[in-house]
């Protein structure tokens, strides 16, 4: 025992510091001899800053010695990973705390109005125009995906972005988006004299959870197709979580010699890339780390950074003119949006004015944006207009910035987004918290470090052409009100079939029979012919015109599945299967009369654990019964 006390001793005055702070945390006093000083000095950091209870089911030295260090490398790595250490997390977190549990509005003394921008109609001279102008200026931007999460909360316990976007070819949402990318990329090359060698570079945010995992799907799958040095997977960082108004850092249920972490809360990561050596910044906590490029981005050519989510399989059919938008306007910050109804729980674009003469254009949470209304002389609240939906454009987080004046913004504040916490109180007293919280940015805040005079718009499209995010589990997708969007595996996917076959309504002429309504995993939902298309064969209006004419009809009951990029539709008449996979590039004419059996759907129940998780939560299964396919 005398050797224990010895060694004690010694540690603290190496430190130069008495046993004063140490006194109230008994079970962290006997294990100090086991500690080195570095350690003491982070176990002083949290007494100090009112964590000792992390200390108080702490064994006797000897005893779970290796879950004692441990806990000090987690400790360590919190402390070094957010800008300011422990101390500042905390010290921030009780402000937070303190201004939501008073109910402090955010917005105080902001009046909102609505903001200007443009609404697409798609298919009409602007929309094209604008799609040719996004085509051309692809070559000059980045893609940033946002891909931290798994899908548990749609009952799927793989990465997502590893979820079949649609059944009837099995694409996954990273070969989408990677296949996208590529259409662009040469879509945008074509355009030049002599072609190009461009390569658009993609950066993609993983966590913990995630990173593995997509290294995996990238490499067994070759990247898709992209070549492996586009490719930057960032992986984002943990903060610690919050048990209570004081900020007290949340003890893991699971292990009392590990603090319950999660990953910070943000929406996007920011890049810096040249075209020969892809670096990036990525979003650590609150701060964008800048990581040096070789050449500036001015000599690489880039322009544009787009930051997108996991699991949206509509977005690529928006980005070409949403990118001719940026650029016909010279948008600083372009938010792609879509119709909102009001009170729908999706955030609303609003200009909001301050009563010192500033002005910002932002996305106001949808829990915000009524009350806000309401205390500003709009007495009705959100409330729909003459259109039938809200004046304020519903926020789809997919944004565009211009890299220039996004990397100067970046390198002076640091990359600071101010941050909030949402914790979740079990009543009114909003004492107590139903579990632990965080603190959390969001990157569709980043206009609120501008100044007046930039230059922040938003894109609005119809939402079956942009949005059909998949978010919820069939449980709670068929909880959601008749009449509102689900938001689920099966909604995605039929928003797929229908976008496809309203773009071939619209831009062919074909004859697309209308929807019939079903049911699945208690969602009705409209089922459209399964259309499915590679983003090769068409990214824009012009060019799926461009391929298609004639008399063309497809059935409700039927199934297209084009692989190819030169296959032209002629007088095409489909009642059944039809999969068309030339060699290659080989052009292909396809037309005449298609009949047979087809592919059927089945339905299938999200409880039913003896069927696949990617097939249960969409509530069916396809029957490939008979088919004509072209190869």
């Amino acid at each position: 025992m005398a050797s224990v006390v010895k060694s004690i001793t010694d540690n603290l005055s190496k430190l130069d510091i008495n046993e004063d702070w140490i006194s109230s945390v008994p079970n962290l006093h006997k294990n100090l001899s086991i500690l080195s000083p570095e350690q003491i000095e982070l176990a002083r950091m949290l007494v100090e800053t009112g964590q000792g209870h992390l200390f108080q089911s702490w064994a006797e030295p000897g005893v779970e010695d290796e879950g004692k260090i441990s806990f000090f490398e987690q400790v360590a790595h919190l402390n070094n990973s957010y800008p300011g250490g422990l101390t500042s997390y905390i010290k921030t977190a009780r402000e937070l705390l303190a201004d939501s549990k008073a109910g402090k509005n955010p917005f105080d003394g902001f009046t909102p109005s609505v903001p200007t921008g443009e609404v697409l109609t798609y298919g009409d001279d602007n929309f094209i125009n604008l799609e040719e102008i996004g085509i051309r200026e692809a070559r000059n931007a980045a893609f940033a995906l946002v891909a931290g999460g798994l899908g548990e909360r749609l009952g799927y316990n793989g990465i997502k972005l590893a979820l079949p976007s649609e059944s009837t070819t099995g694409t996954c949402f990273l070969q989408n988006y990677i296949e996208s990318i590529l259409a662009l990329q040469d879509a945008s090359c074509r355009l030049l004299k002599g072609g190009c060698q461009i390569q658009i570079p993609l950066v993609i945010m993983t966590s913990d959870d995630t990173h593995a995992r997509t290294v995996e799907l990238l490499k067994s799958n070759a990247y898709f197709g992209m070549k492996p040095s586009q490719v930057k997977l960032l992986k984002q960082e943990k903060v610690s979580c919050l048990d209570d108004n004081d900020a007290r850092l949340a003890v893991d249920p699971k292990n009392k010699y590990r603090i319950q972490s999660s990953f910070y809360a943000c929406s996007s990561a920011g890049l810096l890339c040249d075209r020969q050596n892809l670096m990036a910044m990525v979003m650590c906590t609150h701060f964008f780390i800048p990581v040096v490029c070789s050449m500036h981005e001015k000599n690489a050519g880039l322009r544009w950074v787009l930051f997108f989510q996991d699991t949206n399989g509509l977005l690529f059919k928006a980005i070409p003119a949403a990118l001719g938008v940026s650029t016909t306007k010279q948008y600083h910050v372009n938010s792609l949006a879509v119709p909102r109804k009001a009170k729908e729980a999706i955030g609303g674009i609003a200009k909001l004015t301050h009563a010192d003469g500033r002005t910002m254009v932002i996305n106001v949470e949808y829990n915000q944006l009524d009350p806000l209304l309401r205390a500003t002389g709009h007495h009705d609240g959100d409330v729909n207009c003459e259109t039938g939906y809200s004046p304020f454009p519903g926020n789809i987080n997919q944004l565009i910035l211009e890299l220039g004046p996004y990397i100067e913004e970046l390198t002076k504040t640091g990359g600071a987004i101010k941050e909030f916490v949402n914790p979740k109180y079990k009543d009114s007293s909003k004492t107590s918290f139903k579990s632990s919280t965080r603190l959390e940015c969001m990157m569709q805040d980043y206009p609120k470090t501008l100044t007046p005079s930039a230059r922040v718009g938003f894109t609005v499209m119809d939402a079956w052409l942009a949005y059909a995010p998949v978010k919820n589990n069939p449980e709670d997708a068929a909880k959601v009100p008749k009449g509102n969007p689900y938001h689920s595996a099966t909604s995605g996917e039929m928003a797929i079939y229908k976008a496809n076959s309203l773009i071939l309504r619209k831009a062919g002429g074909v004859q697309v029979d209308d929807p019939v309504r079903e049911v699945f995993n208690g969602q009705e939902v409209e089922v459209w012919p399964r259309i499915t298309w590679k983003p090769k064969w068409g990214l824009t209006f012009s060019e799926i015109k461009r391929k298609i004419s004639g008399n063309c009809s497809i059935s409700q009951r039927s199934t297209l599945v084009i692989k190819g990029q030169n296959i032209f539709l002629e007088d095409l008449s489909l009642d059944g299967a039809l999969v068309v996979n030339p060699v290659e590039d080989e052009e292909v004419k396809v037309g005449g009369v298609v009949q047979n059996k087809g592919w059927i759907l089945e339905k299938v129940d999200y409880k039913d654990t003896s069927v696949p998780e990617e097939v249960r939560i969409r509530g069916f299964r396809i029957n490939k019964i008979e088919q004509l396919e072209k190869n």
